[in-house]
């Protein structure tokens, strides 16, 4: 069960996952501001990282396929966590990635990948504080990817979106079941800056009352609340 890291930190961690075309990016700039706004120090970031192994996982996802891509995602998702996301947090910051273990146990589903396979594989990663999981129908993510364009395999696949909703409910519930605090936030006709402002209010809620009163408090001469964006959002 991938373990808690929070308790032994200054920081938090948030994930935002969720079907392509749901909004994920523009959502996480809009919490992010959100977050500096109230005087957060928040670093951005993304997986497949922008690191060697997350360069590595863009280039060859659409020729590597099973057992070997869902690895090299997981070896990804390792690195990101030691070099990039956990000095983040314990220098105090807010981290929010677009896209973690949701999306692991969803992705490699489109190539037949058991779910218990991926949810070993990423067994070792830290636990984000607050999970969030984009919903949308269907049909409404199936137009949003028809007016873009496709961005990988996956989403050439016929019925791609109904699968991705699917694989995405079992992952939710996976994740309730294991104790993690999941937010699920309906992006059907919510405006993304509404939908930010909901995570951003679930957060507060889900932090110990000492790390609230920081988040609350004018900062007493720290300075201006940073933003740092780093990965490959998408």
């Amino acid at each position: 069960m991938p373990r808690p890291f929070s308790d032994h930190a200054r920081g938090v961690f948030v994930s935002v996952d969720g079907p392509s075309g749901a909004g994920k990016s523009t959502i996480v700039h809009h919490l992010a501001q959100l977050l500096v706004a109230d005087g957060e120090d928040v670093h951005v970031t993304a997986e497949p990282s922008g690191g060697p192994i997350g360069m590595l996982c863009r280039e060859l996802t659409e020729t590597i396929t099973g057992h070997a891509l869902a690895c090299l995602y997981a070896a990804d998702r390792y690195h990101h966590l030691e070099v990039e996301v956990r000095p983040s947090i314990q220098a105090g910051r807010v981290v929010i990635s677009d896209r973690y273990i949701p999306s692991a146990l969803v992705m490699q589903r489109f190539d037949g990948i058991d779910p218990a396979f991926l949810w070993h594989l990423n067994a070792e990663a830290d636990r984000p504080d607050l999970a969030v999981i984009l919903e949308a129908d269907p049909e409404v993510i199936s137009e949003r990817l028809r007016e873009r364009g496709p961005h990988n395999r996956f989403q050439l696949t016929p019925g791609s979106s109904h699968a991705e909703v699917d694989f995405y409910r079992q992952a939710t519930e996976l994740l309730i079941h294991a104790g993690f605090d999941v937010l699920r936030v309906d992006c059907n006709q919510r405006p993304p800056e509404q939908s930010a402002a909901l995570i951003r209010d679930r957060l507060m809620t889900s932090l110990p009352a000492e790390r609230r009163e920081e988040i609350h408090d004018p900062r007493g001469g720290a300075g201006p609340a940073t933003l740092t964006t780093a990965g490959h959002q998408g």
